[in-house]
Order: structure tokens, then C-alpha cells, then sequence
């Protein structure tokens, strides 16, 4: 449940809790250079338990609400939800500001997610409460004033909820000094614009707690607690227990209308005129805003344009993203399939200064998340069916991730397939395997600054994101090395990534050595690995000759050259065409880790470094050869075999490949 503060009764009352204040910097492994590491996130473990797995249901908010009210008398305070667990180390501050219920358990679902990453705080406003809008706008500044003084470079995160949107936007207008971020859960600004009036004028006749139940049905997507439902049932769940979930949401509501007796009789009239006075107030100073805004927005949001409005306020407020549920009610954070955490970290809006670094702020992938990702990726998998291999430091080559390093840093040098299709099952396996987030150097065109995002469901921009990639620098290279990391490095890049017929399982890297040389700095362990099966998924359709034979073909390579932003490009790139066969299967082999630890040679003689790089390029090499000459031995290569071996043994059985 959620412990009670002690009422506000002063405007500069501290309200945090002890031995949870860090100070920034505290970000456990910076620059050393001695010694083995062991990358940690301020004292957070990959594949962390964000709660959403064992998420609460509506039955037991309605619960929770009723216990709450039971006793609920005095002013407006703030919550400390107890089930929100301890946060990281620095963890910036979030203000739960709610909806115009006021009830400071509507963040209940997300509590241990949001509860990890941040000092969450609720605000909480009793029904007998009849505090006007100025007011509550200055408790909350109160509370941002103060930890601003403590800690002026760190961000302040207001989640305003409905209501609660207009309170964020009030403070942030007030106070575009002070470093800000608002996530805004279906902003009520729009309620001159709603059919609320309408449906209280209809409803005028019933007494204001029928109305207010009323209201309260429309809040949830009925549409979405079915689908909900059957998505339960296709993960395995039993028939019974996804309708039961099913029919305790949508009854809820209901099974707890008692909570409607302790509403005083004036209650309705007084937060209708609540809400109104409160989107006029933020509508006035909206482009006075000047913080970073996410604005979640429901598409199916019967009593809010909620839709409408973020296309408005995106327009409005010049730093904002918006990020769309289709087929998601008012009562967005009641509702599954909702992740605000994860949502928050794909925006590229979690940081812990002033400034976002890639690096240094990075909070590695949840268990949802790895579960969200093997979801998008199961079609890939299931057609693939990956091998992995891995070499001994006696040269044994072995099944699994065994031969790989368990501490950084660790750098992966190998090649890419066509698009990069190789690295979501890689960075997956290490992550259960290794329990290690393997951090991938990309282009800088992959990390694109989306202002609107849909909810299908991650795309590659935010699994990218999620699992720690960066764009390729040499500064973002060092950082990780010397943070004891697992760097995923491709050197033939987008060479590689974007080859033509022909080119398959071949490698292109340019000569240069720096990579063994940051390697060396920081006694880093260089993996080579290779990775073939391109071929037995896809079939190519053009060489670079037939393209640039074709009509206008170099003009085409040219543009989309310049398209991709590519600099220092002494070969032009294209998209070749590709059509899917009957797939075969994809092979990894991590080969013999190669130390360079003492090797200052590396560091001072480029002929030493020379030799090193082109020691691991032949590793790569030799390993692809390997890979492609093995495979031939594998009765499983292709899909109907292993479709029949897991038939007979179990849909999740590890599937047998080449003996090694």
C-alpha cells in the first residue's frame, strides 16, 4: 500500500527521506584504470524486477483507496509509497501530482518501476480537502524550491496526471529557471473543449455521487481490458484466470462504491470548478513554459480530446515529445501495457544533471523490457533460431556464452549482417546468459529525436536506446571502456550493415587501429566474434554493379549516400532489395578473449598496434570461415527440422547444432 506523511502544516517542511540523498557524481565506476571491472548502474543490477510482471489490478486500487479514505481528514500532503522499494544512488526527484480526484494512489502501478529510478512522492488531496488551485500550485512549488536549492543541477520530474497536467504546467510556468521535466498523463487544458459538461447535464438529475461513478466507468477502455485479456492468454495464462482478471477490473468500480458514501454532498460542483479554474490558469501561461515536456496522450479518451490537445500543446511547447496510446482510456496509468519508466528512458529523458550523457545516466534494461523485446523479436528468433559458441581461454569451443569474460571491460570486435538483424539475439542472450547489457556502438543516424511516438510496442530506434547503444565516437568508447562495460564494436559499420549481393559473411574495415589502442588503455579484453546465416534468411537482389549500371543508378547511390549523412565515405552505400526464403539459421562464434592488460606496446609503437588489430581481424575472418564450414554439419539448419524436434520436446527446448 502507501504510508501517510504528516500533513503539510508549514511551507518549508523538508519532506524526504533519510539516507536517500546523494550527491551527483556518485556513479560507481568512473575512470579508473587499474584492475578488473564490473560495470554498475549507481547500484542497479540488469534485468531488474520493475513490478510490472506482478502488476496490481484496479480491485486493488479501489482497495487501496478505500483503505486511504477511511481516516482521510486534514490538508493536502504528499505520499511515500512503501511498495516503491529503495531508489539508485542520486536518484532525481518525481512529484506525483494527480488527477482531480486527488487521490495519491493513482501512480499504484507503477510504483516499484517509477520507485527505483527516482524518489517518488505522491501528492495526495482528501475528498473533504477544499483547497483552491493557487494554493496547491504553491505547495508544490514549495517542495521544488526546496530541493532545487539543494541540488541545483539535478532535474526535477512533475508526472501531472489529467488535473495534474495543469499543475505541472502552472509550476513550470512559474519557474522556467529551474531545471524541469513534466510528463503529462491526458492534460486536462482540454477541458473547455470536452463533453464532461454535457454528461454531467445530462446525468443533472442524478445526485452527484451517481454522476461521479458514472464519470468514473468511463474512465477505462473496455476495449483494452479484452485485449489485455487474450494477450494473457496467448503468453500461456490460463483461460480462467484472464477472465477473471478480466471481470474484476471492469467490476471494480463498482464492488467498492462505498467509498462513494464519504463524499461530501458539494463535492462534485467543487472539483468541476477545480478543473476548469485550473486549465484556464495553465492554458494562460503555457508558453511560458520552457521545460522538457512528454506529453502521453489516449486515443481513446472519452471524456478529454485528449488527442487533439497533445497535437495542440506540442505545438505550443517548443521542447515536448508526445507519445500516443490508441486504444487506451482517460485513466491511462490504471491500464496494462502502460510502462511510464520504460517510455521515459526511450524519450532520452532520464538523466541525473543537467545535462543527458549516454553514458553516465544510463539505467540498463528491466525484466519487462528484455520480455517487451523478445516479444517484438519473436518472429526473427523463431525463424532463426541462433547458436551460440564461445572459445575457451584453451582454445575448447563450447555451446553458450562460457569462454566470454564475466567483468569488464570487454570489447566485442566482429562483423555485421545485412541491417544489423544479428545484434537483438545477441545483446538478448547476453542479458540472460551473462547478465551483462552488451552497449553497441551505431551510426548517429539511429538515434533520431522522434517528437511523436506511437504504442505498438518498441521499435529498433528504443531498443537501441534501452540496452545502452551510442553513437560512434571515440569520447563514448572511452567512457565505456573505462566504466567497465561490454562494448559492442562493428569496424566495417555501415559498410558491412548495407552490403550488396555478393558481399555476404565478407568484412570491411577501414585501417585504423584506435580501437586497440582505448582497448589497451584500460586493460580491456578483446573478443572477436563472427556471425553468419544472412544467406539461409534472405536473398539479395543486386550487386553494386547492377545498381550503378542501372539508370541513373550512381546518382541514386549518391543520394542516398548523403541521406545516410555518411562522412568520410570512400564507398558509396545503398539498400540492395531483398526477398525471404524458407530460413535457415543464424551461427555466432565468440572467439579466444585476447588480454591487454601490460601491453603498453600497444599504446606507444603503432607498428605493436598494427599487428593487434590485424591479429583480431583474422580472428574474425577465421571465425566466419569456421561458422560456414561447421554448419553444413548441422541437421537442424533448416526450419522443419527444428520445428519437428520442438514438436516432440517442448515449444522452449533448446533446439542441438553442430558439435563444435
Amino acid at each position: 500500500m502507501a504510508t501517510l506523511s504528516l500533513p503539510m502544516v508549514h511551507p518549508q517542511v523538508s519532506l524526504w527521506r533519510q539516507g536517500q540523498r546523494w550527491w551527483h557524481g556518485s556513479f560507481s565506476c568512473q575512470f579508473r584504470h587499474a584492475g578488473r571491472l564490473q560495470a554498475s548502474y549507481r547500484g542497479l543490477e540488469a534485468m531488474y524486477d520493475d513490478g510490472y510482471g506482478t502488476v496490481k489490478d484496479l480491485d486493488y486500487y479501489y482497495h487501496a483507496l478505500g483503505e486511504l479514505v477511511e481516516h482521510d481528514s486534514g490538508p493536502p500532503r504528499w505520499l511515500c509509497p512503501v511498495d516503491a522499494g529503495s531508489s539508485v544512488e542520486d536518484a532525481p526527484l518525481m512529484l506525483y501530482l494527480p488527477g482531480v480526484d486527488g487521490m495519491g494512489m493513482g501512480l499504484c502501478m507503477h510504483h516499484m518501476a517509477l520507485g527505483r529510478i527516482f524518489e517518488l512522492r505522491c501528492m495526495h488531496i482528501p475528498f473533504h480537502d477544499r483547497t483552491p488551485f493557487e494554493e496547491l500550485v504553491t505547495m508544490v512549488e514549495d517542495v521544488v524550491r526546496a530541493e532545487h536549492s539543494i541540488s541545483p543541477n539535478k532535474p526535477i520530474y512533475l508526472l501531472g496526471n489529467s488535473f495534474g497536467g495543469c499543475l505541472a504546467l502552472a509550476v513550470a510556468a512559474r519557474h522556467p529557471h529551474i531545471n524541469l521535466i513534466l510528463v503529462l498523463v491526458n492534460p486536462a487544458t482540454s477541458y473547455e473543449r470536452s463533453d464532461i459538461k454535457t454528461l454531467l447535464s445530462v446525468f443533472s438529475l442524478l445526485s452527484d455521487r451517481a454522476c461521479i461513478a458514472i464519470t468514473a466507468l468511463l474512465n477505462y477502455n473496455i476495449d483494452n481490458e479484452v485485449n489485455m485479456a487474450l494477450s494473457r492468454m496467448k503468453s500461456g495464462k490460463h483461460p480462467l484466470e484472464a477472465l477473471s482478471r478480466l471481470t474484476n477490473n471492469m467490476s471494480s468500480s463498482l464492488k467498492h462504491s462505498n467509498i462513494l458514501d464519504k463524499l461530501p454532498e458539494d463535492t462534485l460542483r467543487w472539483k468541476m470548478n477545480l478543473i476548469k479554474r485550473a486549465a484556464s490558469y495553465a492554458n494562460c501561461r503555457v508558453q511560458s513554459v520552457t521545460a522538457e515536456v512528454l506529453l502521453l496522450a489516449s486515443g481513446a479518451d472519452r471524456l478529454l480530446p485528449s488527442k487533439s490537445e497533445a497535437d495542440r500543446l506540442q505545438k505550443k511547447l517548443p521542447k515536448s515529445k508526445v507519445f500516443f496510446f490508441e486504444n487506451h482510456g482517460h485513466s491511462l496509468l490504471l491500464e496494462h501495457g502502460v510502462h511510464v519508466s520504460s517510455i521515459i528512458k526511450c524519450a532520452g529523458l532520464y538523466r541525473h544533471s543537467s545535462r543527458y550523457h549516454r553514458v553516465f545516466d544510463y539505467i540498463p534494461p528491466s525484466t519487462t523490457e528484455l520480455k517487451e523485446v523478445d516479444k517484438a523479436s519473436s518472429d526473427l528468433t523463431f525463424r532463426t533460431s541462433p547458436a551460440m559458441f564461445s572459445t575457451m581461454e584453451d582454445g575448447t569451443v563450447v555451446r553458450g556464452l562460457a569462454g566470454v569474460p564475466d567483468d569488464g571491460p570487454v570489447l566485442l570486435v566482429g562483423n555485421h549482417m545485412l541491417l544489423g538483424i544479428e545484434l537483438i539475439s545477441l545483446a538478448a542472450e547476453f542479458m540472460r546468459q551473462k547478465n551483462a547489457v552488451v552497449r553497441g556502438i551505431a551510426h548517429p543516424l539511429l538515434f533520431p529525436n522522434k517528437a511523436r511516438t506511437w504504442s505498438e510496442g518498441h521499435d529498433f530506434f528504443d531498443f537501441l536506446i534501452l540496452w545502452g547503444g551510442v553513437p560512434m565516437t571515440y569520447k563514448y568508447i572511452y567512457e565505456l571502456l573505462a566504466a567497465g562495460e561490454f562494448v559492442l564494436l562493428y569496424p566495417g559499420g555501415y559498410r558491412e550493415a548495407l552490403h550488396c549481393k555478393g558481399e555476404e559473411h565478407r568484412i570491411f574495415w577501414p585501417d585504423r587501429t584506435e580501437f586497440v589502442r582505448m582497448a589497451a588503455q584500460f586493460n580491456a579484453t578483446i573478443v572477436p566474434f563472427g556471425v553468419v546465416g544472412e544467406d539461409d534468411l534472405l536473398n539479395l537482389l543486386c550487386t553494386f554493379d547492377d545498381i550503378r549500371s542501372a539508370p541513373f543508378g550512381k546518382e541514386i547511390m549518391r543520394a542516398y549516400s548523403n541521406h545516410l549523412k555518411l562522412r568520410d565515405a570512400d564507398h558509396e552505400v545503398i539498400f540492395p532489395g531483398v526477398y525471404l526464403k524458407i530460413p535457415g539459421r543464424f551461427y555466432y562464434r565468440f572467439g579466444k578473449p585476447i588480454p591487454t592488460k601490460g601491453r603498453q606496446d600497444v599504446l606507444t609503437d603503432r607498428h605493436a598496434a598494427a599487428r593487434l588489430y590485424t591479429h583480431v581481424k583474422s580472428e574474425v575472418e577465421g571465425i566466419i570461415s569456421y561458422l560456414l564450414e561447421k554448419r553444413e554439419e548441422d541437421k537442424y539448419r533448416k526450419l522443419f527440422p527444428r520445428l519437428l524436434y520442438k514438436a516432440a520436446r517442448g515449444g522452449n527446448t533448446e533446439v542441438p547444432a553442430f558439435d563444435p
